[in-house]
Formats: C-alpha cells, sequence, structure tokens
C-alpha cells in the first residue's frame, strides 16, 4: 500500500495579505519533506470560490512548483473539473501533458463534476447534467491526449474540429485515470469506466472491504474503459496527526480535522454562504461542542475508554466526538493503517494541512510518519502490486478489447484549415490579396519581410 498526501489549501478567516503566501510555500516544504522521506504521491484539488475551505483554483501551478521540489514523487490533480464550462478539454490535455513533461511523466490525472453550488452556478453548469458535462468534458481531454491528430468532436457540450492538441504527455497514451467518489455509486462508475477511485469520504478499513470487493467485481464484469488504458486502483482518505504523546496528537490533530468536515458540508450540505463575509471558522468555533467537534473532549473520552488501541475513521469514544482517522501515535497509526492494506486498499491519502493545523506539527507528523510508519508498508508494496496485477490481468485484458471494439476514431482524410488571411482571399474572391500572401510567405522563407501587426494582431 501506498501514501499520499491531500491538499485542499485551507485558511480559517480572518487572514491577512501574506496568509495565502505562506500556506502555499509551508505546504511546498511539506511535501519536499514527504518526498525525501518516501511518501509516494501529493494530491491536489481544483475548487473555486469555497472561501477558508479550498483556496486552490490552479492545481496545476501547485503540482509543477512541487515537481521541481521533489525527485520521486507522483503528482496527482484530485481533481480537474472536467466539465467543459470549468475548463475546456483541450485546455486540460494540455496543462496535464505539459505538467507530465515538466515532471519526467510523475502526473495522475483525477477529474470530477463538483456538487457545489458556489462552482456549478458560479461558472453556469447545470446540476442535473454535471455528471454528463464530466464524462464528455473527460473523454474529450483523453483523446485530446492520445490522437494524433485529435480527430474533432459534435458532442453535447464539446463541438470542436480536429486540431494536433501539443504537447503530448510522456506517459503514453495518458497518464492514469481517477475519479473522484464518495459513495457507492460513484465506486462502480470508477469500476465500470476503468479508472482509479479516488473515494473522498472518511471510512473504516471495515467498510473499505467492500468498496474493495464491489470494485473488482465490476471491474471484472462491466468495465468498457474512459481511457486508452485502464487504473483498477482504490484510495481512501484519512485525517492525520502523529505524536508520541496520544493526546498531544489528538490536540494537534482533531480540530484542523473536524474544520475540513464541517466546512466541507457548510459549502455542499447545510450553508448558506455571503461571498467575502460569511466567516466558516467562527461558525464551526461556535457550533463544535454542540456537534462534538472538540477535541478536549474527544481527548477525554479517549482516556475514559483506557487509550483504546484501535482507531477508526470516526472513532474517538464514540461517533459523537468527530473525526479522527490517522491521528495518535505511531503504534496507533500503523495498526490502523495495517487493516486498510489488508483491505486491499491500494493507497491511504492524508489529510494534515487542515483547518489551522500548524506547518510544524504538520513537518513533525510526516517526519515521524517516514521514519518509523512508512518503511513497512514499503517492503510490502511490490509483492502486492504485482499480486494484484496478476489476479486482475485476465479482467485488463477483456476491459481493453472492449475499449478496442468501442473505439471508432473519426478520419479526417486530407483536413486541412487556413490561415485567416487565406480565408479572407477565398472569401472575398481577391487575386491580389492572395498573390501578396505568396509573395508573403516567399519573402518570410528567404528572411526578407516581417509579417507585422496587421496580420498577427
Amino acid at each position: 500500500m501506498k501514501f499520499g498526501l491531500f491538499y485542499e489549501h485551507q485558511i480559517g478567516r480572518p487572514w491577512d495579505e501574506g496568509t495565502e503566501y505562506q500556506l502555499i510555500q509551508d505546504a511546498l516544504d511539506q511535501v519536499e519533506l514527504a518526498d525525501t522521506l518516501g511518501i509516494q504521491y501529493v494530491w491536489e484539488v481544483e475548487h473555486h470560490f469555497l472561501e477558508e475551505y479550498s483556496h486552490s483554483s490552479a492545481p496545476e501551478v501547485f503540482l509543477a512548483a512541487c515537481s521541481q521540489r521533489t525527485k520521486n514523487m507522483r503528482l496527482g490533480h484530485g481533481i480537474i473539473l472536467t466539465a467543459p464550462k470549468f475548463n475546456h478539454p483541450a485546455r486540460t490535455a494540455e496543462r496535464v501533458s505539459m505538467l507530465d513533461l515538466v515532471s519526467g511523466g510523475r502526473v495522475e490525472f483525477g477529474s470530477g463534476e463538483s456538487s457545489s453550488e458556489a462552482e456549478l452556478g458560479g461558472f453556469g453548469v447545470n446540476p442535473l447534467e454535471k455528471r454528463e458535462q464530466w464524462l464528455e468534458g473527460l473523454e474529450v481531454a483523453v483523446r485530446c491526449m492520445a490522437e494524433t491528430p485529435f480527430t474533432g468532436v459534435d458532442g453535447r457540450y464539446v463541438q470542436m474540429p480536429p486540431r494536433n492538441v501539443i504537447p503530448k504527455p510522456v506517459q503514453k497514451p495518458h497518464p492514469p485515470l481517477w475519479v473522484a467518489c464518495s459513495r457507492r455509486d460513484t465506486i462502480l462508475l470508477a469500476a465500470e469506466k476503468g479508472m482509479g477511485a479516488l473515494t473522498f469520504a472518511f471510512i473504516d478499513p471495515e467498510e473499505a472491504v467492500n468498496w474493495v470487493t464491489e470494485y473488482e467485481r465490476t471491474f471484472t464484469e462491466k468495465c468498457h474503459p474512459v481511457g486508452f488504458t485502464v487504473n483498477p486502483q482504490v484510495a481512501c482518505v484519512s485525517p492525520m496527526m502523529l505524536h508520541h504523546d496520544e493526546d498531544e496528537a489528538i490536540r494537534r490533530g482533531t480540530e484542523g480535522a473536524n474544520f475540513f468536515g464541517y466546512s466541507l458540508g457548510h459549502f455542499y450540505v447545510f450553508g448558506e454562504h455571503q461571498p467575502g463575509r460569511t466567516d466558516v471558522w467562527s461558525q464551526y468555533i461556535e457550533r463544535r461542542a454542540a456537534q462534538g467537534y472538540d477535541p478536549e473532549a474527544i481527548a477525554a473520552a479517549v482516556r475514559e475508554a483506557q487509550r483504546a488501541e484501535t482507531l477508526g475513521a470516526k472513532q474517538a469514544g464514540g461517533d459523537s466526538t468527530g473525526l479522527r482517522g490517522s491521528v495518535g501515535t505511531p503504534a496507533q497509526v500503523r495498526e490502523y493503517l495495517r487493516r486498510f492494506e489488508e483491505a486491499g486498499v491500494d493507497q491511504v491519502i492524508f489529510v494534515l494541512q487542515a483547518g489551522r493545523n500548524r506547518h510544524e506539527h504538520i513537518m513533525e507528523a510526516i517526519e515521524i510518519f517516514g521514519r518509523e510508519v512508512l518503511p513497512e508498508f514499503i517492503d510490502r508494496d511490490e509483492a502486492q502490486v504485482r499480486a494484484k496485477q496478476q489476479r486482475l490481468a485476465p479482467a485488463i485484458e477483456a476491459a481493453m478489447q472492449r475499449r478496442a471494439a468501442d473505439y471508432h476514431p473519426a478520419e479526417v482524410g486530407d483536413y486541412s484549415f487556413p490561415a485567416l488571411p487565406v480565408q479572407w482571399a477565398k472569401a472575398t474572391g481577391s487575386a491580389e490579396l492572395e498573390a501578396t500572401l505568396q509573395q508573403w510567405a516567399d519573402d518570410r522563407a528567404a528572411g526578407k519581410r516581417d509579417l507585422g501587426a496587421g496580420i498577427t494582431g
């Protein structure tokens, strides 16, 4: 089993002019440290207008910076919003490919729909059509990376003539595909489409067993890949904070973990937001005791339970005390993660940067994890990956055969497109303009003449 860091770039109000800058610089330091210790992935979201919850609207920029601060770490889009009103699929393909080139082929391409009114309404995406828009945008983006040239599309949401979308990614035919999942139906959709499942729901290992089992069964029986290769993996997220003293780990980690859950709920479930005015952090502080979001209450509950050795996603003396997950001592977290490994989960992604969790505490937790917990999982990972590949090999072959049968690219024939002045010459029937353009071509080939702003401007 592998591990990753997950970033929303959270900032609880209030913040000043330097806060966002420092947040990003701290995150880059955290990622660099994680890479040196052997943590294999970093995942960055794309969100818009979700102030406090996520200041991360340009993940490709952050991941590009990460690529220059790391040597081995995989760079995960977790996720790109692929509905065309968010991101035109050709632009998605261009950005993913460029990041793959910049990083030496380390990109993971996760995609998703969004379920927030802030984003859907802000970009004019119909919530009733968001899944169809996500899928069409994804399909076109993948084709843009894999086809030379892209043969064009006349879809419901995307219309584009043939173009050779460049650059192409290092990883052929395209980087591994993932999709954000928070419910059973999207897990099964990921399996049907041959994509990795990024399960952004806080679940226990015992729940993950069922998700992994259903994923693999659906993948084996029904997979018709959306891409030109498959990525049959399941990843789970978990809050994380490590310290050798359990009470200290809880004090450092649970307030941020539960702000993560509260602020997500504010934008996606129960909140009403006034842009630039609503103070989500203050609302959280006011409500947390009544709702169980109280780190002192969690610590007290753990002490009453005589320091139970078994961690859970929402267990610390009972569900009412909020999220916990991988918050505790190295021994506790090691046991918790072994249960995910036994469940067949391919990757656990840690949420450390949440709420007002402090940079120095995050760095210390990464250091402890890398030195005291990670090594045993690295030692077992290669054999487990090989065993899974062998187990799923017949299903992968069958899926790719279905893909080959489904894929019928258009013929572009002798399709070409003229430069705009050539179009004008043809439209007006101007022999003089046509001759002038040919003369310019000859002169430019000989280095004699600059076309000038009249043509390019």
